[in-house]
C-alpha cells in the first residue's frame, strides 16, 4: 500500500511529492531529493492497521 506525500527537502527547502511504501511497516531508508538530488533519510512509522503515523525526514549527515 503506497501513501503519497509532500515533503520539504531538508538541504533545498523544495516541497516535493513523494509516494511513501508502508507495507513493509515501520523503517528507516534513504531517498534523494527530486530537485537537488541530495540523500534524505525518511523514517516513518506505520501502526498496526497499515495506515501512516509518523513521517521524519532529515539529511544524511545530521
Amino acid at each position: 500500500m503506497n501513501n503519497q506525500q509532500s515533503v520539504r527537502c531538508p538541504y533545498c527547502g523544495e516541497t516535493f511529492e513523494t509516494e511513501i511504501d508502508v507495507s513493509g511497516g515501520s523503517q528507516e531508508y534513504i531517498e534523494d531529493c527530486y530537485v537537488c538530488c541530495r540523500p534524505i533519510v525518511f523514517r516513518i512509522e506505520v501502526g498496526a492497521d497499515g495506515e501512516l503515523t509518523g513521517l521524519e525526514t532529515q539529511r544524511d549527515n545530521d
